[in-house]
C-alpha cells in the first residue's frame, strides 16, 4: 500500500514493490513536467498497442473530472486500477492535479480488503468485476463496513466493461453517486458519465462540458474534446443520440452477426440473457457470436464461461429474446466452455475466445 500526498513530494517513500515503484515514476515525471506519456490500449477490441498522449491532454481530462464530480484538494482517492494503462494512469494524474490525497494498492478483486470500518474515501474507480464482489461480500458475508466506506464517497466511477443487469440492480443499495464511465485510451479515458443509482439513474450517457459528439454514416460515435487534443476520434460504437450531448451504447459495429441476410446486433441479446440470469439466481461471463453456419453464413449462439442452464431455463431465454428482438435473434446454442481467453487486463478476449471454438 502506497501512501502519496501531492503537495508533499518530499515525502513520498523511495522504494516499495515493482509496482509502487512504477506508481512513484509515473508521478514524479509529471511532478517533473515530462511533456508526452506512452501507453497501451487495453486490447479489448485488438492487439494492444502503444499510444502517445500529451500532458495537456491528460491534465485537461482530470481537470474536467474534478469539475464534473465536485472534487476538491485535501479530498481522498483509492488508486486501485492498473496503473500501467490509461485508467489507473489517469487515476494518478488527477489526484496529483486536483490534489487528492492518493492510496495507491495493486489491482485486487475486492480492494476494500484490509480497510478499517472507519476508512474514508472521497473518490475512487473501479471496474464492474470488483464492484461486483464488494456487493457479494456485503450481501453473502455481512460486511457492513463495506457499504459504509462506499458510501461516504463524493462519487464511485466503474468502468472497462459493461455493467450487467444484476450489477445495476444490486449497486442501489450504494447511497453515493455512482457512474458508469465511456471512454478509451485515445480520449484519455472517459468523455461521458451514466448514473447508475439514484433518483437521476439513466440509461443514456451524458457528455462531459465541452466534448463534441456526433456520428458517422454507420451510426458509430464520434468525439472531439480537449481530451482527444481537439482530433475528431471515430469509435465502431453504435450509438442513440437523442441530441448532442446524450447518447446509449447499441453495440460495437465490428461484432454484427450476419444471419441468413439479416445484421443482428449481439449486445441487446446479451442484456437481455443476463437479466434472465439473474431471475434465475445465476450469474456468469458470456457472448453472443455468429458462428459460421452453411445454410445462414452465421447462426447465433451464446457462449459462457463454465456455466450451463436447465431446458427450461433456456426455452424461457430463448423466447424472451423472440419477444423483446425478433425470431432471427434468438440464439441457437448455448456453448459453455472452461475459461474465457483474457486481454493484459483481464478484460474479456472475444477474438481469442472465439478462435479456440474454430
Amino acid at each position: 500500500m502506497l501512501f502519496i500526498d501531492p503537495n508533499n513530494p518530499e515525502l513520498w517513500p523511495t522504494g516499495g514493490t515493482p509496482y509502487e515503484t512504477d506508481a512513484l515514476a509515473f508521478c514524479r515525471a509529471w511532478q517533473s513536467g515530462q511533456a508526452e506519456f506512452v501507453l497501451h490500449t487495453s486490447g479489448s477490441t485488438g492487439v494492444p498497442k502503444p499510444i502517445t498522449l500529451a500532458r495537456e491532454q491528460m491534465r485537461a481530462s482530470a481537470l474536467l473530472t474534478g469539475q464534473t464530480l465536485g472534487l476538491k484538494p485535501g479530498d481522498t482517492a483509492l488508486v486501485c486500477l492498473n496503473i500501467r494503462y490509461v485508467a489507473g494512469v489517469m487515476m494518478l494524474v488527477r489526484g496529483l492535479e486536483l490534489g487528492l490525497t492518493m492510496t495507491v494498492i495493486e489491482p485486487a478483486s475486492n480492494p476494500l480488503n484490509g480497510f478499517s470500518p472507519d476508512t474514508r474515501f472521497a473518490f475512487t474507480a473501479l471496474v464492474p468485476l470488483q464492484l461486483q464482489t464488494i456487493l457479494d461480500e456485503i450481501a453473502l458475508n455481512s460486511r457492513p463496513e463495506f457499504l459504509s466506506i462506499l458510501n461516504g464517497m463524493k462519487a464511485i466511477l466503474v468502468g472497462g466493461a459493461a455493467t450487467g443487469p444484476g450489477l445495476e440492480r444490486a449497486l442501489q443499495i450504494i447511497s453515493a453517486p455512482v457512474y458508469a464511465t465511456y471512454g478509451m485510451t485515445e480520449t484519455v479515458s472517459h468523455i461521458a458519465l451514466r448514473r447508475l443509482n439514484g433518483p437521476d439513474r439513466n440509461d443514456f450517457f451524458m457528455a462531459l462540458a465541452g466534448v463534441q459528439l456526433g456520428t458517422d454514416e454507420r451510426g458509430c460515435l464520434n468525439i472531439l474534446a480537449a481530451a482527444s487534443n481537439f482530433e475528431r476520434v471515430q469509435t465502431n460504437d453504435v450509438v442513440e443520440m437523442p441530441d448532442r450531448m446524450h447518447f446509449r451504447v447499441v453495440g460495437r459495429a465490428d461484432l454484427i452477426i450476419n444471419s441468413g441476410g439479416v445484421k443482428i446486433q449481439p449486445e441487446p441479446i446479451e442484456q437481455i440473457i443476463l437479466a434472465n440470469l439473474s431471475g434465475f439466481g445465476l450469474s456468469a461471463r458470456l457472448f453472443v457470436a455468429g458462428l459460421p453456419d452453411e445454410r445462414l453464413g452465421q447462426r447465433v449462439v451464446v457462449i459462457s464461461e463454465q456455466l450451463t442452464v436447465s431446458s427450461e431455463q433456456w426455452a424461457s431465454i430463448q423466447d424472451e429474446v423472440r419477444l423483446q428482438l425478433g425470431p432471427y435473434c434468438v440464439p441457437r446454442t448455448w456453448l459453455a466452455i472452461p475459461a474465457f481467453a483474457e486481454t493484459a487486463t483481464g478484460k474479456l478476449d472475444r477474438n481469442q475466445t472465439m478462435a479456440r471454438l474454430l
